[in-house]
């Protein structure tokens, strides 16, 4: 089942975007079941590998320098330290293990190398590597791939008009910039948005369009809710409504319908309900833990509650 013949269009998405909601879920269902196992959702785990200090002043964020959210500063973890962390995600149903640094941009050097290592030390373990470590060059994604690393986290986060009102220390091109390096080094993208930060409807149609325009689509779609944070200068944007996620989730599936659309942060305030909505409408990965980098997550039990209740089961790894 295809959904659209070639190039999508601004207005294509627009009107997609903008199709009335119960009519929007059932054909994303449609195309989700022929593209995927409705029962499979795929669990993967985010790790922070070096927390706080990043000198981006995105406004979510609670690692930001610029803001004071008092959280604790935390430099580069072990590469030790963070085989055993993969190791346990994979022994509790991850097959995709993602690690994040508070960085503005990866820089050649000793911590690096120890990213490099980190990558190496996963990849042997037969999971799925994701990176999000900030800006990087043609070289260094070129390295990060030789290590072994599966996919590459950069999230657009919203629409380019609305992004410079987000972010004033770097520009919606370097994200694009550092995308294309992704790709033309063989590396799998990973790229999608935050809901909920001051944006309407257009930069939402804005963002899901420049994503389906692409060079290579990407395989990964995070569809994340903001999480309020106190001390941020969106400390005090009011939640997303269920529908609205909902909404996305469904306009993701039917633009991009073999990639992964994954259900991200803001989990932790979706009812039992709200999330079953989510997988309906397509989404088809979660992550795992009571903890997300620095935002609060459901925990295992509550997910393996869920599954239950659902009749929904972690996907198997099928190799890197």
């Amino acid at each position: 089942m295809q959904t659209q013949p070639g190039p999508w269009t601004r207005p294509q998405v627009s009107q997609l975007y903008r199709t009335p909601l119960l009519e929007l879920i059932h054909r994303a269902a449609e195309v989700h079941r022929h593209h995927h196992d409705p029962r499979q959702v795929q669990v993967c785990t985010l790790l922070s590998i070096k927390t706080g200090g990043c000198p981006e002043d995105c406004g979510y964020c609670s690692q930001s320098a610029h803001h004071h959210t008092g959280l604790e500063r935390q430099p580069l973890l072990d590469p030790g330290a963070v085989a055993e962390a993969a190791l346990r995600a994979r022994e509790a149903g991850s097959t995709r293990f993602c690690m994040g640094a508070a960085w503005r941009q990866v820089r050649d050097g000793a911590e690096f190398d120890q990213v490099l290592e980190m990558v190496r030390q996963v990849a042997a373990l037969d999971l799925e590597v994701c990176c999000t470590l900030g800006m990087l060059d043609e070289d260094q994604a070129r390295r990060l791939r030789e290590a072994g690393l599966t996919a590459y986290n950069h999230n657009l986060d919203t629409g380019p008009e609305h992004y410079k009102k987000v972010v004033s220390t770097r520009t919606y091109e370097d994200r694009l910039q550092t995308l294309a390096h992704v790709s033309r080094a063989g590396i799998s993208v990973c790229c999608g948005g935050i809901l909920g930060l001051g944006e309407g409807e257009e930069d939402r149609i804005d963002l899901l369009h420049t994503l389906v325009s692409l060079p290579t689509p990407p395989e990964s779609v995070p569809i994340n809710a903001l999480v309020p944070i106190p001390g941020t200068p969106l400390g005090q944007q009011p939640r997303v409504s269920v529908w609205e996620l909902v909404r996305m989730i469904a306009a993701a599936r039917l633009l991009f319908p073999q990639a992964m659309v994954r259900l991200s942060a803001g989990r932790d305030q979706l009812s039992d309900e709200g999330q079953a909505l989510c997988f309906l409408a397509g989404a088809n990965s979660i992550f795992s833990g009571d903890k997300l980098l620095t935002t609060p997550h459901p925990g295992q039990a509550r997910d393996a509650a869920l599954f239950s209740l659902l009749g929904l089961e972690p996907k198997v790894s099928t190799g890197k």
